[in-house]
């Protein structure tokens, strides 16, 4: 194995990693609960039919739950459509899972011009 395969097999590494460890889990986190604080709102408000002051929080942990759902799922999909326009797809799909077939190359560094010390 080369240099430059070694670290495309430790950025490819590195990048499941990350997905796994930190970025996939934090934003299914954060989804979790802007959708637990929509709901929570939502029982404030029809629990509290009576009390207009409990009715009035349960409005605003429903507003801003359904904001925070908007803020990801914009955010994820503006990225898809960046990906998209730009021809960037494939290495999306292969940080989201580096295993998969077709992904051996997606993160190839050209090294042509770099010396590597071994």
């Amino acid at each position: 194995m080369n240099a430059n395969q070694r670290a495309t097999a430790e950025a490819q590494e590195f990048v499941s990693k990350l997905n796994d460890v930190i970025l996939f889990p934090l934003v299914y986190l954060l989804m979790a609960v802007a959708f637990l604080i929509f709901i929570w709102g939502t029982a404030q408000y029809f629990l509290n039919a009576n009390n207009e002051s409990e009715r009035s929080k349960g409005k605003k942990h429903m507003v801003w739950g359904i904001v925070g759902l908007i803020i990801m799922v914009s955010a994820w999909s503006i990225l898809s459509i960046v990906a998209g326009t730009f021809g960037l797809q494939e290495q999306v799909d292969c940080a989201r899972t580096p295993d998969a077939s077709g992904c051996d190359d997606a993160f190839q560094i050209d090294t042509s011009s770099i010396r590597f010390n071994n």
